[in-house]
């Protein structure tokens, strides 16, 4: 059976098990085990004891249950409200108005939770009865909550960066970085939309709140600025060379305390049930960095990476056609798993093709990311859209609906990074300069 049959059966094997219902993490160690045993003269047992320790035992992931716990702190803090409150009264002269909460809402509670079914259910728990009871257009409620909350996977600190980063052996502060601009034009993007339809469908938009004064507005904001400024500090001693990411997330952490303590949220109960949720979210992602170094360790000793380098090198493809196969691919993968999964999954047999076709491996990491987003809101395993049905009741494929110009403005993301990569690479190219 020559290495590409192998590869065949092995992920045939994966899909079977993802397919029944075994958790993706020993489905991932599960195959592995069975490549090196069954298709190798590996010895298994040693080879799996050093790859798991090695799998997590690198100080790139320092970072990642800091960052995790960052957010857990602000999400039991009065934040969501903060937001709505805080953004409402700068909104009210800008077509849609505060369709636009959503948006820059999703955006800032990005920043600090990295997760994107987290960022929509968060803010739309807050946004979706006071929007629906100002009277503003029910498809374009759910569709702003459900394109911006996948800003959740892109926004630094993001916590599927980190794992790619790991996986890719990358600069976790370069990958930071280099998702700052993609964001900034991913909101941009949700934005323009938004004033160009409200600009179009004047009828369906409801009257404009009474402007505030100056210094009302500001005395609204007074709970949301300290965490902008928090976020701020904590990406710009990244991208300043002052802090590494595991010093940032440390020092957001401590921010993030400050801030729930000084907003009366602090309590005994709130802190150990942050510092809970971050621990089980963070080993869960280690137990599938875990399955996913074995199987990837298995790949090594099959050489079926090597052998896919050299059969895609043989077709001759260029990049763009490569970049245009592994779009549909990544989109068809993340209708049935979650984004890390996806990165785990894929990264082991994409890099070497990637690398084979000359493509730069820190912009595709922003590329993955764009493209897992995609797969955010579409059927039929779109995360955010099973979170958006829990808190609306309506039908799954009306979300869905919903969210497809969002869809599409994620998928014009991707051809503009593709067109213009300094997108993505121009901000960490400035890194220590």
């Amino acid at each position: 059976m020559d290495v590409l049959q192998i590869g065949v059966v092995l992920m045939a094997l994966l899909f079977l098990f993802l397919g029944a219902g075994v958790w993706v993490a020993l489905s991932l160690f599960a195959v592995g085990v069975i490549g090196l045993e069954f298709f190798t003269n590996a010895q298994t047992g040693p080879i799996i004891a050093t790859t798991a320790w090695a799998g997590i035992a690198s100080w790139s992931l320092a970072p990642l249950p800091l960052f995790i716990w960052m957010g857990e702190i602000l999400f039991r803090s009065r934040l969501s409200e903060d937001m709505f409150t805080g953004l409402t009264p700068w909104l009210n002269k800008l077509p849609g108005r505060l369709l636009h909460v959503n948006i820059l809402g999703c955006g800032i509670f990005a920043a600090v939770s990295g997760s994107s079914a987290a960022t929509a259910a968060t803010i739309g728990r807050m946004s979706i009865p006071e929007l629906r009871k100002q009277g503003y257009a029910d498809n374009m409620i759910l569709g702003t909550l459900a394109g911006s909350g996948t800003l959740g996977l892109l926004i630094p600190p993001s916590i599927i960066l980190i794992v790619y980063g790991v996986s890719a052996e990358l600069s976790i502060a370069r990958l930071f970085v280099a998702g700052v601009l993609p964001g900034v034009m991913l909101i941009s993007l949700f934005m323009g939309f938004v004033i160009i339809w409200a600009l179009i469908n004047k009828h369906k938009m409801p009257a404009a709140a009474e402007t505030l004064p100056f210094m009302a507005k500001i005395r609204a904001s007074g709970r949301l600025i300290p965490v902008v400024l928090l976020i701020v500090a904590v990406i710009g001693s990244i991208y300043g060379g002052i802090a590494t990411p595991t010093e940032a997330a440390a020092f957001g952490v401590v921010g993030a305390l400050l801030l729930s303590a000084g907003s009366g949220t602090l309590n005994w109960q709130s802190f150990v049930d942050g510092v809970l949720g971050a621990t089980r979210t963070s080993c869960m992602i280690c137990f599938i960095l875990v399955g996913a170094a074995v199987l990837t360790v298995a790949m090594g000793f099959t050489g079926i990476p090597r052998g896919l380098a050299a059969w895609i090198a043989e077709m001759n493809l260029s990049p763009y056609a490569l970049l245009a196969a592994l779009t549909v691919f990544f989109i068809i993968l993340g209708c049935f798993l979650d984004g890390i999964s996806v990165v785990v999954l894929t990264t082991s047999i994409i890099l070497p093709m990637v690398q084979a076709a000359g493509i730069d491996l820190l912009w595709f990491g922003i590329y993955v990311v764009l493209v897992v987003e995609m797969s955010q809101i579409t059927p039929p395993v779109g995360f955010n859209l099973f979170v958006l049905q829990g808190l609306t009741g309506k039908n799954l494929f009306s979300i869905a609906w919903a969210s497809l110009p969002f869809f599409f403005l994620l998928l014009l993301a991707v051809l503009m990074i593709t067109v213009f990569p300094d997108i993505a690479t121009w901000l960490p190219a400035q890194m220590g300069r």
